[in-house]
């Protein structure tokens, strides 16, 4: 049966203009904001130095191996059976009815990190301009610094912003109104040309910050061990005893999820643009090169090192314990009025972090897109109307009420990208076929792959996923599922965002099997 005019597989898929263009879309994809905030806080929190031996041994076990992994679906996917999203990408890989199904959280992850996502892009935004304007200048502890980010919120009063959530709600817009623009541009004008302007602006940034917290020197003379050596020291000087504990293997193993963007549907989407001969294996590794060297040189070099210089390691191991955004909106802050230039500096530190967290959302957002268009055969425009407009309506309760964004984090950013990682390597790697996916993997390679990956993707990794995915469940996700420490005035809200949540995922479901419905109507296959 020939296939209708109007089927979507028929109308020619886009494709990245250049080699470099791809690899800074994917390197922009793999940089977030974790690297910057959530690494330094998890490297403080888990040993200094300890922490770095269980994250190379997860880069090499987990990351290396799930970026071939899902370059290598991706590229399957879409050169070869025309899909930019999982449900597709799934399908073809096994060529089975209820595979599809298993790539609902290929859209699920990244539509829930989206509309968490924006809201936090969008204070670094407003922070990049609280800074160019000395917004914050003149507030002198953290303690005040943290009513300065919870009344620019909307959730505490203070001088320094009108009652209301009218500022915060405002960057909100702008920065969503961003993301769009630049979705509706496409591929190539519009991710590809975003990469190649943010990203080596983010490094520029990156780069300067890192010379300025190098060159301070010993900023109090009354404490001659609070400078940034003492704060890399921190980082690279293991304590070899933490190593029995559990806690900084599993911390690591987070972080590498984070940090590569793994188990989120977009390497995959981004990966169906290449050529079925185009090489992902240099490519791939190249990715994950550029994002370690933002995270563990870059990110390494900043926020940690310049804390210690001002407030002291024992008082820095107390901001990172507290969290991330005590760390990058509040101790932060407060190091740039001490510092010449500090305008200068905090635009830069917020403006590195914003970049970071756009190239990010815009990959979040591309495999609702590509399901959309190429599932249900939308317009570019229509597609990006329908997207907007429900992210829109979902981030609504994520502003105005504080439990959302820690939920939907917990359920979509962790548990989720464990679990839809597992799914994909055991359906690459024993559904698919190991010897199939292998020769997926290294075919128009610009690199001899080691053989040891090969045993390493169909055994070592999937193990290790199980773990980790095991002991969260046990550790992490009971817990909180029974709600324990919270407060009871929040439980309704955390019921709420559960319910959202779940309805996002049935609502995907449910479109799945429609989009598949229409296919085998018009007699298309996976």
């Amino acid at each position: 049966m020939s296939k209708p005019e109007s089927d979507p597989l028929l109308l020619p898929r886009e494709a990245w203009a250049s080699r470099l263009g791809l690899i800074l879309a994917m390197a922009g994809n793999a940089i977030g904001l974790g690297n910057f905030l959530r690494f330094p806080v998890q490297a403080a929190r888990n040993g200094g130095g300890a922490f770095m031996i269980p994250y190379f041994v997860a880069l090499i076990l987990l990351g290396i191996p799930l970026m071939w992994v899902e370059w290598a679906i991706g590229r399957h996917g879409g050169a070869h059976h025309g899909h930019g999203s999982t449900p597709g990408m799934f399908q073809a890989l096994a060529q089975r009815p209820w595979a599809k199904y298993l790539g609902v959280l290929g859209l699920f992850n990244p539509l829930v990190v989206l509309i968490y996502y924006t809201c936090i892009e969008s204070w670094t935004m407003a922070y990049s301009f609280f800074s160019a304007t000395g917004r914050y200048f003149g507030i002198t502890s953290r303690g005040e610094m943290g009513v300065f980010l919870q009344s620019f919120q909307g959730f505490a009063e203070s001088p320094h912003f009108p009652a209301g959530f009218g500022t915060a709600y405002a960057f909100m817009l702008l920065t969503l109104g961003l993301n769009v623009l630049i979705l509706y541009k496409g591929i190539v004008a519009g991710i590809e040309r975003l990469a190649k302007i943010a990203m080596p602006l983010l490094f520029l940034f990156a780069v300067a910050l890192v010379v300025r917290v190098i060159t301070l020197g010993t900023p109090d003379a009354a404490h001659p061990d609070w400078n940034a050596a003492a704060g890399m020291g921190y980082l690279w000087n293991p304590d070899f005893s933490k190593l029995m504990d559990a806690t900084p293997w599993l911390a690591a193993a987070g972080q590498i999820f984070f940090t590569l963007s793994l188990g989120m549907g977009s390497i995959q989407c981004y990966a169906s643009y290449v050529r079925k001969n185009d090489d992902l294996a240099l490519t791939g590794l190249t990715t994950a090169a550029t994002n370690e060297f933002a995270e563990v040189i870059l990110g390494g070099c900043i926020a940690i090192p310049i804390a210690v210089a001002f407030f002291g390691l024992v008082e820095t191991q107390q901001i990172a314990a507290s969290g991330a955004y005590d760390l990058g909106f509040q101790a932060m802050p407060i190091i740039f009025q001490k510092i010449p230039l500090g305008h200068l500096f905090g635009c830069l530190w917020f403006g590195l972090l914003f970049f970071a967290g756009i190239t990010s959302s815009v990959a979040m957002g591309q495999p609702i897109m590509a399901f959309l268009q190429e599932e249900f055969g939308f317009s570019r425009r229509k597609a990006v109307a329908i997207l907007s407009m429900a992210v829109f309506l979902c981030i609504q309760p994520v502003v105005f009420f504080r439990p959302f964004l820690g939920e939907m984090d917990f359920w979509s950013g962790t548990i989720g990208l464990a679990l839809f990682a597992l799914i994909e390597v055991v359906l690459f790697g024993w559904v698919f076929g190991m010897d199939r996916a292998w020769e997926e993997i290294t075919r128009g390679a610009d690199i001899k792959v080691p053989r040891f990956f090969y045993h390493v993707i169909r055994f070592v990794t999937p193990a290790y996923l199980l773990f980790i995915f095991g002991f969260w469940l046990y550790q992490d996700a009971l817990p909180t599922l029974r709600m324990s420490g919270v407060a009871a005035a929040d439980r309704p809200l955390v019921l709420w965002a559960r319910g959202l949540m779940l309805f996002i995922f049935l609502l995907s479901l449910l479109l799945i099997g429609h989009a598949f419905g229409r296919r085998r109507k018009t007699g298309r296959t996976a």
